[in-house]
């Protein structure tokens, strides 16, 4: 449904400094929920702008289903009011002056291409209001909405018209954290039953993890690592991608070879066994042992040690309790390691511990 090829685009900053994105290949198919992930400036946006057709590329070629809609070769762009899209803005954009329900019947009143009677426009929109929980405020001025309702009326003017493909902006950043855990939950469902092809940029990891079929992770207009939601968590391929999509402990080391196809890292707080990657194996390559905080145990010094798991020993620095769990800070040696702890188990500031890490919770990236 959407095909990206070689996309680039530059912007010189006043320093001279020149931005943007460089070879951007991605494709959608019918149906499929994509975001791109990544921190401010590193092109996401741009690249959404590029395939709505409100930023022009250098190079490169975009198809909206079976209609190329810019390339660089052909010498051809299509206005973005051709191109069959919906879209949905971090800001709503929503009329002021309109009432909820002439804001959904915009695109059907002017939009170019198919005429509508009164009668089908207003079918269509109550029957939109309705799948959005909308129909009690359809007289209501835009204005007087919540955040969330506002931006559940900037979703149904971008569906209305049945778009090939819609386009979402960071849609939720304006919204409270409870909100924006409901909307989540809400816009995914409702694309899935609407069979809708969406691409979707964020810089929240979680609507990226909760949201999206696949995910690409941008970084300085590239994207570096692209996979499931799952594959990404992990088997991130490099230390910038396991610390956007969550927190991370990062351990330099030196691989060691133990035995034929067995290895381990040799670290500041001590040797890890890990499953290595073949590219990264070689005896005395430098790289980082990755460990998320929800991948360590602690147990008490008496316990008896797995011997699945690397375990060292530790003291507690600091407990805080965050309701569902406890973040804890232990020092190993010289070197403070995150923890996430259930709120289940119990300890105290400055208990020695043994900290227990599985083998197969230790990611292995190039340093």
């Amino acid at each position: 449904m959407l095909r990206i090829e070689q996309l680039q685009t530059k912007y010189r900053l006043p320093n001279g400094r020149t931005v943007g994105v460089h070879n951007v290949n991605l494709e959608l198919g019918k149906g499929e929920f994509y975001t791109l992930l990544g921190p401010s400036g590193c092109g996401k946006t741009t690249t959404l702008r590029s395939v709505a057709g409100f930023e022009r590329p250098v190079s490169g070629e975009i198809a909206i289903g079976d209609q190329i809609v810019f390339s660089s070769a052909l010498n051809k762009i299509v206005p973005t009011h051709k191109r069959r899209l919906g879209m949905v803005f971090q800001s709503y954009a929503i009329w002021p002056h309109m009432t909820v329900f002439d804001n959904i019947a915009y695109p059907l009143r002017y939009g170019v291409g198919v005429s509508f009677s009164s009668a089908e426009i207003k079918k269509r929109v109550q029957q939109t209001l309705s799948l959005l929980r909308l129909h009690d405020v359809e007289d209501k001025p835009a204005p007087q909405l919540s955040g969330g309702q506002q931006q559940r009326v900037a979703l149904a003017r971008a569906l209305i018209q049945e778009p090939k493909l819609l386009l979402l902006d960071e849609p939720l950043s304006n919204l409270d954290a409870a909100l924006r855990e409901v909307l989540r939950v809400e816009i995914k469902q409702l694309l899935q039953s609407m069979n809708i092809t969406a691409l979707y940029v964020t810089h929240d990891r979680l609507e990226a993890l909760s949201m999206a079929d696949r995910i690409g992770v941008m970084s300085d207009g590239l994207i570096v690592q692209e996979g499931s939601p799952w594959n990404l968590y992990t088997s991130p391929e490099t230390s910038f991608v396991a610390s956007f999509l969550g927190s991370v402990n990062c351990l330099p080391g030196i691989v060691k070879t133990e035995a034929p196809a067995q290895h381990a890292v040799d670290t500041p707080i001590g040797r890890f066994k890990c499953v290595i990657p073949t590219d990264r194996a070689a005896e005395g390559r430098q790289v980082l042992v990755i460990v998320r905080p929800e991948r360590i145990n602690l147990v008490k010094p008496s316990a008896v040690p797995d011997p699945a798991r690397n375990v060292f020993t530790g003291q507690i620095e600091n407990l805080v309790f965050l309701g569902e769990s406890f973040d804890c800070q232990v020092r190993v040696q010289d070197t403070v390691l995150r923890a996430t702890l259930p709120w289940t188990e119990r300890f105290e500031v400055g208990e020695t511990v043994k900290v227990a890490i599985p083998i197969d919770g230790c990611i292995v990236v190039p340093r």
